[in-house]
C-alpha cells in the first residue's frame, strides 16, 4: 500500500471516486511524486513509473499534468470542506462545533498528511482555471470556519475582536500540521487534534471549554 493511501483521511476505500483502477494508481503515483519532489521536479514519465505504467499510458486517463493536480486538489478540497461542514452544521453550541471542526481538520491533515501538502501547497502550479476553482473551495472553507466564530461572538460564547483574521489563523494553524506531522512522532492524530481543538478555543477566548471537551 502507498503512504498516499495509508494517509488519505483514514478511509475504507481512499480515491475510491477515481476510476477506473489504472487512473487511480496514476493519481495515488502522482501524490507522492509531488509531495516529494514538488509538482515542477516531477515528470509524466515519473508518475508513470511509480504506477507501474509506461508514460503514454498516462495520457489515456490525464491529458495534462495539471489535470492530474487539479483533480487531486479538486477532490482534497471538497473532503476538507465536507469535513467543516459537517462540524459547522452540526447541532451543539458553538464551542463545541468548533472544537469538532478543529480536531477534525487536523486529524485529516495528520492522517493525510501527504496528501495534503499537495492539496494546500501546490496551488500556485495550477492554471488560472483550475486556480480559481480551488480557490472558490477554500473560500467556502473559510466561510465554514468563519460562520462558526461568529456565532460564537453572537452568542457571547466568543470574545473575537477580528473574526477574519482569526479565521486565517485558525485555519492556518490546522493546515501545518500536513507540513510537520510524523506518524512516529510522539502524538496521534487523535492527539493533536485535541491539542489544536484546545488552542483555538483559548485562542477565540471561548467561556466554557470544558463542554468541548465532553
Amino acid at each position: 500500500m502507498s503512504t498516499a493511501e495509508e494517509t488519505a483521511g483514514g478511509e475504507a476505500q481512499p480515491w475510491g471516486e477515481v476510476t477506473p483502477d489504472a487512473a487511480r494508481r496514476l493519481l495515488l503515483a502522482a501524490v507522492e511524486a509531488f509531495a516529494e519532489r514538488g509538482y515542477h521536479a516531477t515528470t509524466t514519465r515519473d508518475i508513470a513509473g511509480r504506477a507501474g505504467m509506461s508514460p503514454a499510458a498516462l495520457y489515456i486517463h490525464y491529458r495534462t499534468k495539471e489535470e492530474l493536480l487539479h483533480r487531486i486538489s479538486r477532490i482534497g478540497h471538497e473532503k476538507a470542506l465536507d469535513i467543516l461542514r459537517t462540524a459547522a452544521h452540526a447541532e451543539g453550541t458553538a464551542t463545541e462545533r468548533l472544537a469538532d471542526a478543529v480536531s477534525s481538520f487536523v486529524r485529516w491533515h495528520a492522517r493525510g498528511r501527504t496528501t495534503a501538502r499537495v492539496v494546500q501547497y501546490e496551488l500556485d502550479s495550477l492554471g488560472p482555471d483550475a486556480r480559481a476553482e480551488i480557490v472558490g473551495l477554500r473560500r467556502q472553507v473559510d466561510a465554514e470556519v468563519r460562520g462558526i466564530i461568529e456565532d460564537g461572538v453572537r452568542s457571547g460564547e466568543f470574545d473575537v475582536p477580528d473574526v477574519p483574521g482569526t479565521t486565517l489563523a485558525v485555519l492556518s494553524l490546522c493546515i501545518d500540521v500536513a507540513r510537520w506531522f510524523n506518524v512516529d512522532g510522539p502524538r496521534t492524530p487523535e492527539q493533536v487534534g485535541a491539542l489544536y481543538a484546545d488552542l483555538v478555543l483559548r485562542m477565540v477566548g471561548a467561556k466554557d471549554t470544558g463542554s468541548a471537551q465532553r
